[in-house]
C-alpha cells in the first residue's frame, strides 16, 4: 500500500492526536481555578497564578500552532519543555515512598503522568525535527 498520497493527511492527524489533550487541559484550569492553582504553587516556583496563566497560554497557543503548522517547530519545542518542565517539578515520584506498596500508590500515579509527559515531549521532538526548528 502506498502512503505517500496520504501523508499530508495523516501527518496532519498524527499532529492532532498527540495535542489534542493540551486544549482541554486550559480549559480544565479556567473551570477548576482553585485546584489548578493549588498543583501551580505546589513546586518550588514562586508566583502560582503567572504561572497557572502562562500554562494556559502555552496550552492553547501551541497546539493550535502545530496543527496549522505556522511555526510548528518552535511551538513543538515549547510545549516539549512545557511538558518536561511539568514533569520534574509536579510529578515528583521519587519523593513519595510508596511505590511498591500494594494497592492506590501516589508515587505510582505520579510515575505515569512523568512518563506519560516524557513521552508527549518526545513526541513532539520528532514534530519539531520535522518540521524544522524554523518553519512549517
Amino acid at each position: 500500500m502506498n502512503i505517500a498520497p496520504h501523508l499530508p493527511t495523516l501527518l496532519l492527524v498524527a499532529r492532532a492526536l498527540l495535542v489534542c489533550m493540551f486544549p482541554f487541559s486550559a480549559i480544565d484550569k479556567v473551570l477548576h481555578w482553585n485546584a489548578a492553582l493549588a498543583q501551580a504553587s505546589s513546586s518550588w516556583l514562586p508566583g502560582g497564578p503567572v504561572l497557572l496563566v502562562l500554562a494556559m497560554i502555552a496550552e492553547l497557543a501551541t497546539p493550535l500552532c502545530i496543527v496549522a503548522g505556522w511555526h510548528a517547530g518552535i511551538a513543538a519545542l515549547v510545549l516539549a519543555a512545557f511538558c518536561v518542565a511539568t514533569a520534574l517539578l509536579y510529578h515528583p515520584f521519587w519523593k513519595a515512598g510508596d511505590f511498591w506498596a500494594q494497592g492506590a500508590s501516589v508515587a505510582r500515579n505520579h510515575f505515569w503522568d512523568f512518563t506519560k509527559n516524557l513521552g508527549l515531549a518526545g513526541g513532539l521532538l520528532l514534530v519539531a525535527l520535522g518540521a524544522g526548528f524554523a518553519g512549517a
